[in-house]
């Protein structure tokens, strides 16, 4: 217990300081680099509560793949910070609302978790062991059964965002020659097909 304590008060003040440099450091590429710092942290002390499947899914999914692509596309991009860095203290009174708000929202859902009457039915709810539910099976369970339209929401929700960033970033240069399904499937066998008697010896 003494060496659990140690390593969750070990994780805890890593992750802490790893998501402040996120946010604080002025190279972009130490910032990602910090966020899979973070991420490592994050799946320690998943693993100190049991939950494997999620310390497992925070390494593969996020640090294998999300903040690696956070890191090839701060890397290849031309961004000028400094630029976009000059803009951010006339844009601190509106993210500071933004935070209030989203402040309110947390103490609104923690509040109504407390005051909520069937609270104590539900924290006393007998947990099965994990001889007879893996921790895995007891997470799929509880997704696809009484959260699943929310699981589904939360799909369609980064679905309407990959679209839009499709269309933010799409850009439409001239010059540019693109494939036209449409024109292919119109078009006429004798526009595109020309049939030529050539003479033995002769080119065409």
């Amino acid at each position: 217990m003494i060496l659990q304590g140690i390593a969750f008060y070990v994780f805890a003040a890593l992750l802490v300081a790893s998501g402040v440099m996120v946010i604080s450091a002025r190279n972009p590429v130490h910032s990602v680099l910090f966020l899979i710092l973070a991420f490592f942290q994050a799946a320690g002390l998943c693993l100190l509560m049991g939950a494997e499947f999620i310390a497992m899914i925070l390494v593969i999914v996020y640090v294998g793949a999300v903040a690696v692509l956070f890191l090839f596309v701060v890397m290849m991009l031309d961004i000028n910070f400094r630029e976009l860095r000059k803009g951010a203290m006339e844009a601190l009174p509106l993210g500071a609302l933004v935070g209030l708000i989203l402040l309110a929202e947390l103490a609104a859902v923690v509040g109504g978790w407390i005051v909520a009457p069937n609270v104590a039915a539900i924290a006393g709810a007998p947990t099965p062991s994990i001889d007879q539910v893996s921790n895995t099976q007891a997470l799929g369970r509880l997704m696809y059964t009484q959260y699943v339209y929310l699981f589904q929401a939360s799909g369609i929700v980064l679905l309407i965002a990959m679209i839009g960033a499709i269309v933010l970033t799409l850009r439409h240069r001239p010059g540019v020659h693109k494939q036209n399904i449409g024109v292919q499937i119109a078009r006429r066998r004798e526009e595109v097909v020309a049939i030529r008697k050539v003479t033995t010896g002769e080119g065409v």
